[in-house]
């Protein structure tokens, strides 16, 4: 029997419960979910869709993500930053996404604020990137347990903290947990599931963006 936390496959393969065996949710834990991401256009658009998730479960928001990259030009913040109020109600009458306009505001809000954030550092990835937490601050077991007890950490609040200050919106210390678990800053596949050797392995590997000069 799988240990708390984790569900074994029909493949045999124990991975962590949460995807429930759903077919299309299975295969974002095994190929997506806690991956290292460095590349602009996808750390934007999990940031944002993490935001749309708020009151929701992502795997609502994981059946609509071609829908809402049709709807975001593919999440480029160069091209979302320059969206206008027709913009906001074409969103608003598209049945594909979730249709909550403070929402589709904060993500035009964010893309500019994006594009202040790349000049600045270089890149989002370099941004995001120099806040991966020390291994001090990371469970010395990453069980179920200590995932439910901390659904914040003081990284992602304090990087909500400083989003916040530079005019981000929909960023709370829980969303910014969860963009890290997903993109990679963490490894949070719990002991046991088969994913989880692997990503260290990605992650022990990954060159980290560096600070570019503006």
């Amino acid at each position: 029997m799988a240990a708390k936390g984790l569900i074994t496959g029909d493949d045999g393969l124990d991975r962590c419960a949460w995807h429930g065996n759903l077919e299309d949710y299975r295969r974002y834990h095994d190929e997506e979910w806690g991956r290292p991401v460095t590349d602009d256009h996808r750390l934007f658009e999990k940031i944002c869709l993490e935001g749309f998730q708020s009151g929701l479960s992502w795997l609502t928001i994981l059946r609509k993500r071609e829908a809402f990259r049709a709807a975001f030009a593919g999440f480029d913040f160069d091209r979302v930053a320059e969206f206008g109020e027709a913009d906001i109600e074409r969103c608003l009458a598209d049945t594909g996404i979730v249709r909550h306009r403070g929402k589709i505001v904060s993500t035009i809000n964010n893309a500019r604020r994006a594009k202040e954030l790349r000049t600045e550092f270089g890149s989002l990835a370099s941004y995001f990137w120099s806040h991966e937490p020390d291994q001090s601050e990371r469970p010395k077991v990453v069980s179920y347990e200590a995932l439910i007890a901390n659904p914040t950490t003081v990284t992602s609040t304090r990087i909500s903290k400083d989003l916040k200050k530079r005019g981000w919106t929909f960023v709370g210390p829980t969303t910014i947990y969860a963009f890290m678990q997903a993109m990679g800053l963490v490894n949070d596949h719990i002991e046991g599931c088969f994913c989880r050797a692997g990503i260290e392995d990605m992650r022990q590997q990954l060159k980290r963006p560096a600070r570019q000069s503006a």
